[in-house]
């Protein structure tokens, strides 16, 4: 559906939830394993199959992780706060109803502040950030006669990001998607993959025509599975909301599915009103007291944020924005540079060697940082090396980098120095390599003084093949030039 000259009247308004689930070792009620992948109905018990007199036990770890991402997102930690039933009937949900939270949620009031491609920035509304247990699974193509229902994913923990209609476009949707996505991984609340379901996003979209302040008639697209799915569904549905509007119909407020391959919505089911989902306190949990002494337990232990990493090595290293990005969004890379960090002599240079030779050599293992069996320390003696003109980048890269990986207790310099990989300080011997090679291109020297100054790489390349690449690139060239004049 393309952009039309009647869509420049309206403007795009969006809020979004977003569903995260909690990379804790158990589910939020129980002793279940929340892990994922297993066999199904695996990771169940009394309280999961919500078998009669099982009783919920709240894990306090899922409340130490919503705070962190609270305080992470600006919000109130609601230290006071409880947990609801929210009654409504699913196959893959055994007790018929959701323990959730309602009119006392954890977290309220808070923002994220985004930045989009043009340099811009945009404040987002936190609504509220609540607590509650996941549901079960259905399937419904393994058998042509029944639904199949796996346990598993029910009573996972999840907290729910609900944004204030306050955005204005596709890209703002998506950009905030992924900066929740960094934050939940950098503050390690959630693995946030959404192609396993760790990360959910439902967007209410309306649309009025610029200038108005009452909102429109919103419908809600569920279950966006990707940043790039994010943006086109609510491209599309500002386009057809648009359109429905200009040919003189309502919006009919419902709930939408988003079809991937053909980038459009349809509806899923129509709400006429607001559902009656019969909210009241869950009588099994007691409420929820967050003390004082608690949070201030947790934020003392907050890390720094990745914007705020990156700003501070952009203003102390002088490093370009992108790259900084790199270190704030890798935690195992951050953690890697600051343990090298006091051992080199030059600072940008390990940034260098980090984001450049380093990383191509973990993109070729197919391996992260965390995997690189090259320890700190023994890369930090290698830069110092290259920097000291006692090895050459390129045998370190492909020698002596090779060599360390085999054993962590290796002395960068001692196995230089026992691999003869250290440059020749031999300057008889230099002086013989480059002898031997401009005699062996009399007419590329003769050319070279007629002004052809191209060939001097011939030589140059020559003369560190013989000495098996332990020259100093510089001193060489300085060595050959005094031949040819």
């Amino acid at each position: 559906m393309s952009l039309g000259t009647s869509e420049n009247k309206y403007e795009l308004v969006s809020g979004l939830e977003i569903h995260v689930q909690l990379n804790t070792n158990t589910k939020i009620f129980s002793a279940d394993s929340a892990s994922f992948g297993a066999l199904p109905n695996q990771n169940i018990s009394t309280v999961s199959l919500a078998l009669p007199g099982a009783l919920p036990k709240l894990n306090k770890e899922v409340v130490a992780k919503a705070i962190r991402i609270g305080l992470a997102l600006n919000c109130t930690i609601n230290q006071t706060n409880h947990f609801d039933r929210k009654n409504y009937f699913y196959a893959d949900l055994p007790k018929g109803y959701q323990i959730t939270q309602d009119n006392q949620p954890i977290c309220i009031n808070g923002f994220l502040e985004i930045e989009l491609s043009d340099g811009s920035t945009k404040k987002i509304g936190i609504n509220r950030i609540h607590l509650e247990e996941d549901a079960g699974k259905s399937i419904h193509d393994q058998d042509d006669n029944y639904s199949l229902v796996d346990l598993n994913r029910a009573g996972v923990p999840l907290i729910e990001i609900v944004t204030e209609p306050d955005i204005r476009s596709a890209e703002e949707a998506s950009v905030l998607l992924a900066e929740i996505r960094k934050l939940v991984r950098h503050l390690n609340v959630s693995d946030g993959n959404m192609e396993e379901g760790s990360l959910r996003c439902d967007a209410n979209i309306s649309v009025r025509k610029h200038g108005e302040t009452a909102f429109g008639t919103r419908c809600e697209v569920k279950n966006l599975n990707s940043m790039r799915n994010v943006r086109r569904a609510v491209d599309f549905e500002f386009s057809r909301q648009v359109e429905v509007i200009e040919a003189g119909d309502k919006i009919i407020q419902s709930t939408l599915n988003f079809d991937a391959e053909k980038g459009t919505t349809s509806p899923m089911r129509t709400k006429e009103e607001a559902n009656d989902y019969r909210y009241f306190s869950d009588p099994d949990l007691q409420p929820i007291y967050i003390s004082d002494d608690w949070l201030a337990q947790i934020k003392s232990a907050m890390p720094a944020l990745p914007n705020e990493i990156s700003k501070q090595l952009v203003a102390e290293f002088g490093i370009s924005k992108a790259d900084a990005t790199l270190f704030a969004e890798d935690l195992d890379l951050l953690g890697y540079f600051n343990q090298a960090l006091d051992l080199v002599a030059n600072k940008k240079t390990l940034i260098n060697w980090l984001i450049g030779p380093v990383r191509a050599l973990l993109n070729e293992k197919n391996i992260s940082i965390a995997e690189f069996a090259v320890t700190p320390t023994q890369l930090a003696e290698t830069i110092n090396l290259v920097d000291q003109k006692k090895l050459t980048q390129q045998i370190a890269i492909q020698q002596l980098l090779p060599a360390l990986e085999k054993d962590q207790r290796l002395k960068a310099s001692e196995l230089a120095q026992s691999l003869n990989l250290l440059i020749s300080e031999n300057g008889d011997e230099l002086t013989t390599f480059i002898d031997e090679v401009l005699n062996k291109y009399p007419q590329q020297v003769e050319a070279y003084k007629k002004g052809k100054k191209g060939v001097l790489g011939l030589f140059v390349g020559d003369v560190m093949k013989l000495a098996k690449g332990k020259a100093d690139a510089k001193k060489l060239n300085e060595l050959i030039l005094e031949k040819l004049k």
